[in-house]
């Protein structure tokens, strides 16, 4: 059992596969990024001890991020390996779905329960503008392949920059009439490389359910106001799926927090938007012995932070967000 100082459980686990990805999203990293060499990176064997070491200690959820973790060679038998590794209850994925019209079949087969599909607008030029090279129309098929697989309930999450694309967010919002899906509107967040962006041009949750509600009405709570993860969800009467909200930035989950971050280079990183991390992957390439492994863990995560430290100017710098994984 991994407890933190406050007396939160940490169970949660979401792991960076890979920092690479075949996008460049405008409030995620610079359009010429350099990647880390591979050798760097966490092996197939690797993820695959720390996934039973954290396990051992009562992980018991996992989600597979990037970077664009579809990207990873080997990918299917990873998520096959970790599936089915003891005591391990939910495998999800974080994607932006380019890959899913051949991948999410082979995923579903492997053992993966469900996906979220990154989808910031249904503009075809807002959507090349904001990811630099990407098509929406591969987005779509991919969205539809993991419909057909099962990875459901497909869930779409939205960024909403301001000047980009804060126009959007009704029309995404309605794709729950006529889908049992969930369309998640998340706060930009600041990290390195696109610092000022993020700060300049964040669209409230508030503000994004005010533009909903223009429209469609006051929107129904849903859930019993529990937070699904770190969205508060709402429901457009009438419609088959949800609407989320996750305000990172203007109202804090940290009390409920329940997760920590494997980065792709193996770093254990105990809040998304602080510094903070403590290395694995090296202890483990030099023969660290497994106690000595659950042991830098369980001390991390007796350490982990109340919550980021924004309202206070403090911005994590030490990574752009592909680095440490959504």
């Amino acid at each position: 059992m991994a407890l933190d100082r406050f007396g939160r459980l940490i169970s949660y686990l979401r792991i960076s596969l890979t920092d690479h990805c075949n996008l460049r999203c405008v409030y995620c990293m610079p359009e010429e990024m350099t990647f880390r060499p591979n050798a760097e990176l966490m092996q197939d064997d690797e993820v695959i001890q720390f996934v039973q070491l954290f396990s051992r200690l009562g992980f018991y959820k996992i989600r597979l991020t990037g970077g664009e973790p579809t990207v990873r060679a080997n990918i299917v038998d990873l998520v096959r390996e970790i599936t089915h590794t003891p005591g391990m209850r939910s495998v999800s994925m974080t994607t932006n779905g380019i890959l899913l019209p051949r991948l999410a079949h082979p995923l579903a087969e492997a053992g993966l329960q469900r996906v979220n599909i990154s989808l910031d607008t249904l503009d075809p030029e807002k959507f090349n503008r904001l990811t630099r090279w990407g098509k929406l129309e591969d987005v779509w098929l991919g969205i539809q392949a993991a419909e057909e697989a099962g990875l459901s309930p497909v869930k779409i999450n939205a960024v909403i920059v301001r000047g980009y694309n804060e126009s959007d967010v009704v029309d995404l919002a309605q794709l729950t009439l006529d889908h049992a899906w969930q369309v998640r509107f998340i706060e930009m967040m600041p990290f390195a490389g696109a610092t000022d962006l993020q700060r300049d041009q964040v669209v409230t949750a508030d503000e994004m359910q005010a533009r909903i509600e223009d429209v469609y009405g006051a929107m129904e709570i849903a859930g019993d106001g529990q937070l699904d993860g770190e969205a508060r969800i709402f429901h457009i009467p009438g419609a088959r799926g949800d609407v989320g909200f996750i305000s990172t930035v203007t109202q804090p989950f940290c009390a409920s927090c329940n997760r920590a971050r494997l980065t792709a280079d193996g770093r254990l990183r105990l809040c998304l938007l602080r510094e903070g991390e403590v290395d694995l992957l090296t202890p483990l390439r030099a023969g660290a012995s497994q106690d000595e492994l659950r042991q830098l863990i369980l001390d991390g995560i007796w350490n982990k932070p109340w919550g980021h430290g924004l309202a206070d100017g403090i911005i994590p710098l030490n990574r752009v967000m592909s680095q440490i994984g959504g």
